[in-house]
């Protein structure tokens, strides 16, 4: 059988499609599916690798280019700025790829985006980035704050590294910026077959796996979870480990009914739904409550059910159980979304504070006298999170915190809720409190 050899184009092609539609607001993950669906797999992991890494070196590679542009970085078009970060990246940060590949490739993509004028500019740029070996770690500009300094090195927005420098200090801070630009392994969370049982069947196949951190889950060095046996049965699902002890953390009593308000992709209504008497999962964007809909019926246990509702508007007053997973700005989830961080604003998390703080007061008159409401998100900052809870229970002294019992302590803050910091713990970030309504 004749094998087709790639020429690298169509992923190349792919990268700079992925990075052009996150530029026009379309998050990463939904970018990469369309891009990559009719892709070998050889070429779905470069395109992925290419993408992910401009979107995580931006700042780094923008002052490795601007100083070689004649005119200036400002005056590239953005279609052949992103053509030039790719090339660039390839230069600086992936030694497999040979500098003539990286420079011919791009050359090809800058005239196909500009015409061959752009594919010369291309090509002067990107030799001239060839001929410097620059590293993507640049030296500190005299004078810069070490905000400034840090969000520079690891491309992140400065405010938000001035931020997480007055909470973690520069040792936290660095150590946070550096798991933000690793690359995340695959984690899976048991759904209709145990732990136990995945790990046979794909140890058996030859595939590595070995268990999550705290025991949640399985991490496998595999990339595509739909390659892997059992995926078609709904034996497990794609879930970090800090949204599964999210799950745990929660508690929910076997005998109750649990109202998920956010609950779309739907990863905690499953690993929730397997141990109780059932799910009422709410979203209130008909698409994303499609999604949440087919994922229920390829890994639930059949007692978790879909609907489009308004979690302002609780679908059923008087819960035993309420899950308010609140959108955030998931300052958590940078690792495994590479896009996020461009797209955060100190505007954007004042506004979602405050639409945090209306949903947990409709949340609140969802549950029954002596309910149970568990407040989760995926963020770091303190106004999402303890702030939010302690304006909470301010505002609804009805309400005490009730921590689970047998929870892993580390995972604890003083007060009882579940912090989970990525530079501490090694998985994406997540908090949640969990609170007791009186009888």
């Amino acid at each position: 059988m004749k094998v087709v050899r790639s020429d690298g184009l169509a992923a190349r092609r792919a990268a700079l499609r992925i990075l052009q539609q996150v530029r026009d607001g379309r998050p990463f993950d939904a970018a990469l599916a369309d891009a990559v669906t009719r892709l070998p797999e050889a070429d779905r992991r470069l395109a992925h690798e290419l993408a992910a890494g401009v979107l995580r070196s931006q700042t780094a590679l923008d002052a490795v280019i601007g100083p070689l542009v004649p005119r200036g970085w400002k005056t590239v078009a953005p279609a052949l700025r992103e053509v030039l970060r790719l090339g660039a990246y390839q230069l600086t940060a992936l030694d497999r790829v040979p500098d003539h590949a990286a420079v011919s490739t791009s050359v090809t993509l800058g005239s196909e985006a500009g015409g061959k004028r752009a594919g010369g500019f291309v090509n002067a740029v990107l030799r001239k980035v060839a001929a410097a070996e620059p590293s993507l770690f640049p030296e500190p500009v005299a004078g810069a704050t070490e905000a400034a300094s840090l969000a520079a090195a690891h491309s992140h927005p400065d405010w938000i590294v001035e931020r997480w420098l007055a909470r973690f200090g520069r040792e936290g801070t660095e150590a946070l910026l550096r798991w933000n630009n690793t690359r995340p392994v695959l984690a899976l969370q048991p759904a209709r077959a145990s732990a136990a049982t995945l790990m046979r069947r794909w140890e058996k196949a030859g595939i590595a796996v070995h268990p999550g951190p705290y025991g949640a889950g399985l991490i496998t060095d595999r990339s595509r979870p739909d390659e892997l046996p059992g995926f078609i049965e709904g034996d497990f699902l794609v879930q970090d480990p800090a949204h599964a002890l999210v799950a745990w953390f929660a508690d929910v009593p076997a005998g109750d009914v649990l109202v998920d308000l956010c609950a779309a992709p739907g990863g905690k209504t499953v690993s929730i739904g397997r141990g109780i008497r059932g799910v009422l999962a709410a979203d209130i964007n008909p698409r994303r409550a499609a999604r949440l809909a087919e994922n229920l019926r390829r890994a639930g246990s059949g007692r978790e059910h879909a609907i489009v509702a308004d979690a302002k508007h609780p679908p059923l007053r008087d819960a035993a159980a309420v899950l308010l997973d609140a959108p955030c700005l998931g300052t958590g989830t940078f690792a495994r979304h590479p896009d996020a961080r461009w797209r955060v604003t100190a505007q954007a998390l004042t506004a979602l504070a405050a639409e945090q703080r209306a949903l947990l007061d409709a949340a609140a008159g969802s549950v029954r006298a002596g309910g149970l409401l568990v407040y989760s998100t995926c963020s770091l900052e303190p106004e999402e999170n303890d702030a939010q809870v302690e304006d909470f229970l301010a505002r609804h002294p009805e309400f005490r915190r009730e921590p689970p019992e047998a929870f892993p302590p580390a995972l604890l803050s003083q007060a009882g809720d579940l912090v989970i910091l990525p530079q501490r713990h090694a998985m994406d970030g997540a908090y949640a409190a969990r609170f007791r309504r009186a009888p």
